[in-house]
């Protein structure tokens, strides 16, 4: 066994973990941050968009040196079904100058870059390393083991994304049920910026955030997103995973159907895909919690769930930032205490509770029972697009007030008064 000991060991350099090493680093803590993949970012997967007020606050004016790609201006939902489509967008320019709102971003660089800063403040970043088990003595984690070699620590914090084999190790959490992850999958494709800008009505280097919901996940719970990078688009779906075990759908024959729907295909036509990966996603929000510390041992990021889908508005990195940051905190604040315990680091709740992580988290605790009514993805969407339709459509018909075109609808979708006002309350006091 290794006689050198690290304050913590990280597992997972994702932005959770580069985080937490991050922090720990710049405090002059020992820090050994390990990755399985060939480098920060190459195994890492998401949508494409990260909201900047996390990492803002730890390393401020972050976008002068981040590889990033655009900042989010217009902000686009859209209903499918069939041929037919509604959507509602927003554009706030004020998004586009610092302190800056969002960016879309390719993770392979931006983890790369945020690892990197681990490693300038001091941290040791160790890549290629498969971590095999946790070392534990008298019930408590004192390290890890990659291999052959082992490795001891103060704390290990576990970031190695949804489903966490640390925390699983360490009796701190329990296999995920099917309905509580979504499977993602995501294509890059590469088209010129002018293109690009063009299709989106951006100016300069702004950039988009589009969400689909309806006939892109053939009515099942899940929706479809676009993002506008630099030189390529990120196209892709999420999908409930019990959704697509009990549709018996194909992920990949989704995604073919997704890119030539017609309001899609046109926002991609001439691209060329330069990439393709898929990705489990925590979408139970609260209910998906693990523990989150035990003896020796924190969890932060996917591992720990800490995820937020409200349909309008997802959110994953700045819940992974600043919990790195927290757990970065809680380890401090163990350290100059001298107790890595359970009780020790139980101030890791404490400081997420101060910070919008559980906050936000508690206060959106009804959005995934929410996001559960098939209605949102089948009814909704055709009663939207059929409506608008019918909005818009001149043939000579008898006119018709627009209450009675509402009425008509509704009754035809056979959803009943009854049913959407009970739909509309929930979503106005759930999300």
């Amino acid at each position: 066994m290794a006689e050198d000991k690290f304050t913590a060991i990280i597992v997972g350099a994702g932005p959770a973990g580069s985080t937490a090493a991050y922090v720990l680093a710049k405090e002059g803590h020992e820090v050994l941050l390990i990755e399985k993949g060939a480098q920060p970012g190459s195994k890492n997967m998401f949508g494409g968009r990260m909201y900047c007020h996390a990492l803002n606050r730890i390393i401020p004016n972050f976008w002068e040196e981040a590889p990033l790609e655009r900042p989010v201006a217009r902000e686009i939902i859209t209903l499918l079904d069939g041929d037919q489509s509604v959507s509602v967008s927003c554009q706030d320019l004020t998004w586009t100058r610092p302190p800056y709102h969002s960016f879309t971003l390719l993770r392979a660089e931006f983890d790369a870059w945020l690892a990197s800063k681990a490693e300038e403040a001091g941290a040791m970043v160790a890549c290629n390393i498969r971590v095999d088990d946790l070392l534990i003595d008298s019930g408590r984690v004192v390290g890890i083991r990659a291999g052959e070699d082992e490795m001891l620590a103060d704390v290990v914090i576990a970031a190695d994304g949804a489903n966490s084999v640390i925390a699983q190790k360490a009796g701190l959490a329990q296999m995920f049920a099917p309905h509580q992850v979504a499977t993602g999958v995501k294509e890059i494709i590469e088209l010129p910026p002018e293109t690009i800008s063009q299709r989106f009505q951006l100016d300069g280097n702004n950039g988009a955030a589009q969400l689909f919901v309806g006939a892109c996940t053939k009515g099942m719970q899940g929706g479809g997103f676009l993002y506008t990078n630099k030189n390529s688009s990120s196209l892709g779906l999420v999908v409930n995973a019990a959704e697509l075990q009990r549709n018996q759908y194909r992920l990949p024959d989704l995604m073919e159907d997704f890119k030539t729907h017609p309001h899609v295909a046109p926002l991609i036509e001439g691209g060329r895909v330069a990439e393709y990966s898929a990705h489990l996603i925590p979408e139970a929000g609260l209910a998906m919690v693990p523990q989150l510390y035990g003896d020796g041992i924190v969890v932060v990021g996917d591992a720990a769930g800490f995820v937020l889908n409200l349909g309008y508005l997802v959110r994953g990195m700045d819940f992974a930032i600043a919990s790195g940051e927290a757990a970065a905190r809680a380890v401090m604040a163990a350290k100059s205490q001298g107790d890595f315990s359970r009780q020790g680091l139980g101030i890791y709740r404490k400081i997420l509770k101060e910070s919008f992580v559980l906050r936000d988290l508690e206060f959106y605790r009804r959005a995934p029972e929410f996001q559960e009514n098939p209605r949102l993805f089948q009814t909704y969407p055709r009663l939207a697009t059929a409506f608008a339709s019918r909005l818009f459509t001149v043939d000579g018909s008898p006119p018709v007030h627009l209450l009675q075109k509402i009425l008509r609808e509704i009754k035809e979708s056979r959803l009943g008064l009854s049913r959407l006002a009970i739909d509309g309350w929930r979503g106005a006091t759930w999300l």
